[in-house]
């Protein structure tokens, strides 16, 4: 990926970028948008006016220069920037703008220290990264059929609430064409036009089976209506109702558990993580319901506690489906001592919620013997890298 010649600058970079990551990514990202503020519709501002965006893309410099000689360490990474990246719009042409600001602000942070060799040794390694992504990506927009940036009009059947702050919103095709295959655990982008101006887009997990002729996001609001994190939610939330129309990206995504395998499962979920694994579930019923499947999921309480019914209703036919709840305002977090048993070395394990919440399963899951090479999580936002640190 690198030159012979480039290699000591790009490793002697790791200690300055650990120091310097975040003053150079927000540097970075002000100057960017000031000279292109068109950008900032391809971004999550809500993490950008929370700093999550700018400590994402410092971890993302640091993790890439501390790992540029192991492909295997970068390479799933890459797999799931690609399909964030298409899920987007992102075009070949946004990454010479990304690259000319993201030297420019290593240049103006470090000064003296950015000699020409270090910095033409990051330009050589961001082009090629670049065009890594710039193939993968072009790759994955023909086998989708579509064009960067590329939307269809969605109509919505019918609006459920799920708890105390998840609604449901079932799509059909406003066109009445077919909808494009999805595996379970993929999501869509949702693009929504905000009162202030912005065009912003989110992505949210696909919460029901595949092959239907529908499609269900479960969306949480966010709490705190005028927080930037929560703008998009709160809209949808306030706004969306039976027979409005949204426009809707084609489903991506690579944390796709296998339902098609005859091996047990262990689906580990908190908060709206749920939304996937009821997708992956609804999938084995259909296909396998005599697959061992162990569903576990955490939430504040049982208000709290969205498509429950969903999971409930799947037991009466699938005889080896384990379910198990986990309140935190009743006996606390989840607790794999609590789980039935399963071979550690031969089940998959996939989790997804908060940040916190697979952090601490991830660990009690080796603890427990479970092999790393068995655990997968899924991974929306600015924490794409923190096992790379």
């Amino acid at each position: 990926m690198i030159s012979d010649a480039s290699r000591p600058f790009i490793d002697a970079s790791v200690p300055v970028l650990r120091q310097h990551g975040l003053t150079i990514t927000k540097l970075f990202y002000a100057n960017m948008f000031k000279a292109h503020p068109e950008l900032t519709s391809l971004f999550n501002m809500g993490n950008q006016a929370s700093g999550a965006q700018q400590q994402s893309l410092a971890s993302a410099v640091f993790a890439y220069a501390a790992n540029i000689g192991n492909p295997g360490a970068l390479g799933p990474v890459v797999n799931r920037i690609v399909h964030k990246h298409v899920s987007v719009g992102i075009r070949a042409e946004h990454y010479p703008i990304v690259g000319q600001h993201l030297l420019g602000a290593i240049a103006e942070t470090l000064g003296d220290a950015a000699t020409q060799p270090l910095l033409d040794a990051w330009a050589e390694a961001y082009g090629s990264l670049a065009r890594l992504l710039i193939a993968a990506e072009a790759e994955m927009y023909s086998t989708a059929g579509i064009q960067p940036g590329e939307t269809r009009p969605m109509r919505v059947l019918d609006v459920t609430r799920e708890s105390e702050n998840v609604m449901s919103f079932r799509l059909v095709a406003a066109d009445e064409k077919p909808l494009p295959a999805f595996k379970a655990g993929q999501y869509v982008s949702v693009a929504v036009d905000l009162p202030d101006g912005r065009h912003q887009l989110r992505q949210y997990s696909l919460s029901d089976a595949p092959g239907l002729d529908t499609w269900r996001i479960s969306v949480k609001r966010e709490d705190g209506a005028d927080t930037p994190a929560g703008m998009v939610s709160n809209w949808l939330h306030q706004n969306v109702q039976a027979g409005s129309v949204l426009q809707v990206s084609h489903p991506f995504g690579e944390f796709t558990p296998n339902t098609e395998d005859e091996q047990a499962i262990v689906l580990l979920s908190a908060g709206v993580g749920i939304t996937p694994m009821v997708s992956a579930v609804k999938r084995i019923a259909a296909v396998n319901p005599q697959r061992r499947v162990i569903f576990a999921h955490a939430a504040r309480n049982a208000a709290h506690h969205a498509l429950r019914a969903d999971v409930e209703a799947l037991k009466a036919i699938m005889p080896n489906l384990s379910v198990v709840s986990f309140y935190e305002d009743v006996e606390g977090r989840m607790d794999l001592a609590r789980l039935p048993v399963w071979k550690r070395e031969e089940a998959e394990v996939w989790l997804c919620g908060p940040h916190k919440f697979m952090q601490a399963q991830w660990l009690s899951l080796l603890h427990a013997g479970v092999p790393a090479a068995r655990l997968h999580r899924e991974v929306f936002g600015p924490e794409l890298l923190d096992h790379l640190l």
